[in-house]
């Protein structure tokens, strides 16, 4: 199994963004239209919900639906409002010590990624990887701000925002976790996620979120599939999130080993997975540093290193793949 990886830079979305939104748009017009047509909100209902709660990209909105034609359809996709359900895998932790990181792995199936990693700057300048063209699955500010979203484990829809939207909103205006924070708990969520943020001076929290209740700020570095318990026992049992989460605070948060050591066991089972074919298999392992704002990109065979001062445009194959007993795979 193969997926590409194209790193692109521009300041704000333009020629380049417009050209990745053209080639991928069939795509998300499909999923976006899954349920059918009227079962997502019209376009006024979309903006006013932008407007009313993320004032500050709304220029940014605007511009890209400019960039993607002016259609209804366009431009109430790129709202991420009410978007149709979806959910993905996922194991993060924070790390504070000498150097103070953030590793995650994103798992998924690869047909249903972007694989861009961009630098941009709108409100402040951002590096990470998105996610319905613009919303982000991971990042860090120039402020020193990183975040990470892992799905929640629950199968409960409502009324709110697609959370790569919330990432790419927390990391446009906040500049440390205390804000990163306030912004969460005050944003309304289509589904249940768990953001992980983590500043430059070694803070972190973990906010559970979800459509139906309060947002719940724990301190904890370590999250994977569920909030404070299980409650959807089958993607429970698949997704072996609990066994995870045991292997991250047991084996990994409070060893000894080395940042370098630790990344290397987020390639290994229990946390990499290869059951593509399921929609479950890890697409990347990232390490953001929010002191120096680096980036790494891990693979089996391959990593990729950028910052906001070395930044190169690229594109890469990466093998998924690699020889691993996983016993948790179904």
């Amino acid at each position: 199994m193969f997926v590409q990886i194209k790193f692109i830079q521009e300041e704000l979305p333009d020629v380049k963004w417009q050209r990745f939104f053209k080639r991928v748009w069939p795509f998300y017009k499909k999923w976006f239209l899954s349920e059918g047509y009227l079962k997502r909100p019209g376009y006024m209902t979309s903006v006013s919900a932008l407007q009313k709660h993320m004032p500050e990209l709304y220029p940014f909105y605007e511009r890209l639906v400019e960039k993607a034609g002016g259609g209804d359809l366009e431009a109430r996709f790129l709202s991420m409002y009410c978007p149709p359900p979806y959910m993905s895998g996922c194991s993060q932790m924070a790390v504070v010590g000498p150097e103070n990181v953030l590793i995650r792995n994103y798992d998924y199936h690869p047909r249903l990624f972007d694989g861009k990693v961009s630098k941009s700057n709108w409100l402040q300048p951002i590096i990470g990887m998105t996610d319905c063209t613009w919303g982000l699955l991971d990042g860090v500010n120039a402020s020193g701000l990183t975040a990470s979203l892992t799905f929640g484990g629950r199968k409960i829809t409502g009324v709110g925002f697609g959370i790569p939207i919330i990432i790419r909103y927390v990391l446009e205006t906040c500049t440390n976790v205390e804000e990163g924070v306030k912004a969460l708990c005050r944003i309304p969520v289509h589904m249940t996620y768990n953001v992980t943020l983590m500043d430059k001076s070694g803070n972190f929290a973990t906010v559970y979120l979800a459509p139906d209740r309060y947002a719940q700020v724990v301190p904890e570095a370590i999250c994977t599939n569920h909030q404070t318990h299980v409650e959807w026992s089958e993607y429970a049992e698949f997704t072996n999130t609990v066994g995870r989460k045991s292997f991250l605070q047991y084996e990994l948060l409070n060893s000894e080993l080395s940042i370098q050591q630790k990344v290397e066991a987020f390639l290994k089972p229990p946390l990499y997975y290869v059951n593509y074919k399921k929609y479950f298999g890890t697409l990347y392992t990232a390490v953001y540093h929010p002191e120096t704002g680096q980036l790494e990109l891990h693979w089996p065979e391959k990593h990729e290193v950028v910052s906001f001062q070395n930044f190169k445009e690229k594109t890469i194959q990466v093998k998924l793949e690699k020889n691993v007993s996983n016993h948790l795979l179904k």
